[in-house]
């Protein structure tokens, strides 16, 4: 019998004074059997760091051709696309052509590096794309504040981010190896 997927309930309040975005958001989180708490909550973050009504978790891990969260317009047609984690330079590449931009946020240190070094000359190329790297530091305390119920309170000013659990606090300042600006 197939494992299934755990539930996380997440209550998040966002103020990003960045962008004069202001809101509440009840999130519904499937953990995938083989996830980790870590890559999770980077998702959660990565949810964070681009909040609007019509950004939404997709079926990365279950379905190759899905991102694990995207944007889409009204019409359907995908304005952002991003990805959590290490994904093969042939699927950005396939994810550009489908999508307005794509964001990648990369995190596990050594690895992400070594990814990175592997793959920069390529994703170098292509003009919609932007890369984060988070910090070991940064997504194991995401990691931390994973709890099945969350309440959390994200403020993001001057590209400095800080998620709480009115306990505990991660700060978070994103390292882009490749910022496109329009993201």
């Amino acid at each position: 019998m197939a494992i299934k997927a755990t539930i996380f309930k997440a209550e998040v309040q966002i103020a990003d004074m960045d962008r004069n975005y202001y809101a509440e958001h009840a999130l519904t989180l499937a953990r995938h059997p083989s996830e980790t708490d870590e890559r999770m909550m980077v998702r959660l973050f990565a949810f964070v760091l681009h909040a609007h009504e019509q950004l939404s978790f997709a079926k990365g891990m279950c379905v190759d051709d899905e991102p694990d969260l995207w944007h889409r317009d009204l019409t359907g047609a995908i304005e952002l696309w991003i990805d959590v984690g290490l994904p093969d330079e042939k699927w950005v590449r396939k994810a550009c052509g489908r999508a307005d931009q794509v964001l990648i946020i990369s995190y596990g240190s050594r690895t992400a590096e070594n990814w990175w070094e592997q793959n920069r000359a390529k994703l170098l190329k292509l003009n919609n794309v932007t890369v984060l790297n988070l910090a070991p530091e940064e997504s194991q305390g995401l990691a931390a504040l994973a709890q099945r119920t969350m309440r959390l309170q994200c403020t993001l000013q001057d590209g400095q981010i800080w998620i709480t659990d009115g306990q505990d606090t991660v700060s978070i300042q994103p390292n882009y190896l490749k910022n496109n600006a329009n993201h």
